[in-house]
Order: C-alpha cells, then structure tokens, then sequence
C-alpha cells in the first residue's frame, strides 16, 4: 500500500496499514533558516515549491510522507499577470509596488508575512473591461502548457505530463486545482472595495464572479477531457479571517455557489468524489454552503485563536464532511512535550475517520528542525 492508496482509504473510511504523514509546505524564512543551520541544501530552499522535487527532498528529511498540496493547476487567474512596478519609494525603504493583481502593496526588504495592501487598481467597469476581462479570456494554452511534477522534474501538461497521468501509476495523491471562484476577486478589488462594488454596481460584481466562474470551469473541463486521472479536486479562496468570512455568506451563497455546484458536479462526472477547499481563517458560516455545493473536505483547519476542529464539523454535518489539516503548527517552536500533548490531542480526531493530520498551514520560522523531525517520528510511531 502507497501513500497514495492510504491518504484515499483514510478520506474514504476504508481500512489502511498505516496513517500517511502529510504537510502543507513552508514559508521561504523557515527553510533559509534551516539552510543556514545545515540542515537542508540551500538550492533546495531556493527551488522549493509545493510537490517539486525539493520539497520531496525536504520532505524526506523531516520525515512526512508527502505534502497534501500538490495539485496539476491550470492558470485560472490574469494571464499574463499585470506588469509589478514599484510606484514610489519612501525614505524608510518602503516602496509602494504595483503587485501581479493590480493590488498596490507596501514591501519592504526584511518584512515577513503578507505585505499590507493600501489600494486597488479594479475599481469599475473601465478598469475591469481595460486591464482584467482580457486576461481572463480562456484559451486550450491555459491546460496544455501548465506544468505538472512528474517524478523528479515539472514537465508541461502536454505531451510528457498527460502521458504519465493516463496511467494512474503515481505513490502520492494528486490532485487536479479547480481555481479559485472567489479568493482570487478579493485580491483584485481589496476587502474594502468588494463591498462597495457590491452595492456600487451589483451587475459589474455580478460579471466578475460569473467571468472567474466560467474560466474555472473551462480550465477543469479540457483537464479532465484530457483523460488524465486524479486523485481529488481541490479549490483555493482564503476568504476568512480569525472572526468570519471576508464576504456576506447569503452573498457567497447566492453569487458564487451555484459555480461551485456546476465545477464539483462536473468533476463527480469523471469518479472524483473527494473535493477539498483551502480557505484560512474561521470558515464555520462558509462550510454549509461549499458542503452543499459538493465540496466535502475542509483544509488547512487552522487552529488559529479560534480552535478550529473539525469534530463539531463532523457533527453538525456527518461523514460526508472530511478534513486534512487541524494540527496546531505552533507546537513546532516549543518542545517535545508540548508536541507530545498535541499528537494526544489528534488521536481522537484521526479516530473519527475520514480525516488527516496535517499542520495547519505553512510551517514558519520559529520552527525548530529538530521539533518538526519530532512530530514527524512520534505520529509515525502512534499512528504506524
């Protein structure tokens, strides 16, 4: 049995020999960090990316059996991306910079995490028709030259990429990315002025939502014609902070929904039943609606402020509703002990079936190499 077979019989509730290891990757400090300390190659902190071949490498090391987020993406989003240019640049070493989503963002050199954003250039319909709904016009190129991991390079979709996935002979899941239906307009219009464009002209709000729906759908479609096999559908938002939802959910409901009802039944078409979200934050109010609209597996569960868990979920919605994620990252920059109190704290969760640990979100600096070696070597002996 490969990991591959475990992490699909465990979302399944179907017996496996053992419990897969699974990880959500790392922030780019964590692994210059362990550079620096010896513990990792420095190009593989340099090429790291989510299931490349140095993230097995580093993978191997800690001792996880796999990242859960690796995914054969399609671009869904601006292509090409709008042109960075920094805008101004202040006599702290700030710089206003003009990011790929037409967000103007504030960078700084030694800053870490998300940058702040202070303005948007998507603002009404000149903007939107002028720089954005052309880069969203679907073209076969969007699939065919995407580039999928395939052993130990990433090789375009087609010919080398589907040739591998007609047969289906991989160790770890894979997953084919469906976009992201919403996540992706917040980040061109800001928090701020998605509210206003809602009420400023709902018929623009409208056609955005209605335009990233139907690229997304496309996108997954001559994917799946392809006849590449995969082993779960996945989406991305991060519409959530540790409070709620960054979006009214009646609005979620009624705008956005009915794309993922048309995305997720159209995957069902092709025998894949497990489809999994990544969205930060408290998602509680969002579950119900992507529950009913096909998606069925919650990611990364942060644990956050907020103790999110996914046995409450499991109540309120039953077996129907998997997760992968949930375990509290933060342990990694303690000690063994408290790492000890946090696989206790899993055992009833993994016994619920239909559900895989995973730290819940990117592994960050403070990490200690030998803490997450710890965690890596402690599930494998309780879970084994």
């Amino acid at each position: 049995m490969n990991n591959r077979h475990r992490a699909m019989a465990v979302l399944h509730y179907e017996d496996y020999d053992r419990l897969p290891i699974v990880h959500f990757g790392f922030w780019h400090e964590t692994l210059e960090k362990w550079a620096e300390e010896g513990h990792i190659d420095p190009a593989e902190a340099r090429f790291w990316g989510d299931g490349n071949p140095a993230d097995a490498a580093i993978t191997a090391k800690l001792g996880f059996d796999f990242n859960w987020y690796n995914c054969y993406s399609p671009y869904t989003g601006l292509l090409p991306p709008i042109e960075s240019k920094i805008l101004e640049e202040m006599p702290d070493g700030t710089r206003k910079v003009l990011d790929g989503n037409g967000a103007i963002i504030l960078q700084k050199d030694d800053a870490t995490g998300i940058p702040t954003e202070i303005d948007h250039i998507l603002k009404d319909r000149e903007a939107w028709e002028e720089t954005f709904l052309p880069r969203l016009a679907f073209s076969e190129d969007r699939v065919r030259k995407a580039r999928v991991n395939i052993g130990k390079e990433m090789v375009p979709f087609e010919p080398q990429g589907l040739e591998y996935l007609l047969k289906g002979e991989w160790d770890t899941p894979l997953g084919l990315h469906c976009g992201s239906l919403y996540g992706v307009i917040r980040n061109w219009l800001g928090l701020v002025g998605s509210a206003y464009l809602l009420v400023d002209d709902e018929p623009l709000f409208d056609e955005i939502i209605d335009t990233v729906g139907e690229l997304c759908y496309q996108c997954t479609k001559l994917a799946l014609e392809s006849g590449a096999q995969f082993d779960f559908a996945h989406f991305w938002e991060d519409i959530s902070f540790k409070s709620g939802p960054l979006i009214n959910p009646v609005v979620f409901r009624s705008k956005v929904g009915p794309h993922y009802k048309r995305i997720t039944d159209l995957v069902h078409s092709y025998g894949i039943d497990i489809v999994s979200l990544d969205s930060d934050g408290k998602i509680d109010e969002l579950i119900p609606i992507w529950f009913d609209n096909g998606v069925n597996t919650m990611f990364p569960i942060e644990v956050g402020t907020w103790d999110a868990n996914i046995a409450p979920w499991r109540q309120e919605y039953g077996k129907e509703l998997r997760g992968v994620g949930g375990m509290n990252k933060k342990v990694f920059a303690y000690d063994f002990d408290a790492i000890d109190a946090e696989v206790e704290r899993l055992k009833p969760l993994v016994e619920l079936g239909g559900y895989l640990p995973c730290p819940d979100h990117r592994i960050p600096p403070d990490a200690k190499w030998e803490n997450v070696q710890y965690y890596c070597s402690r599930m494998h002996e309780v879970f084994g």
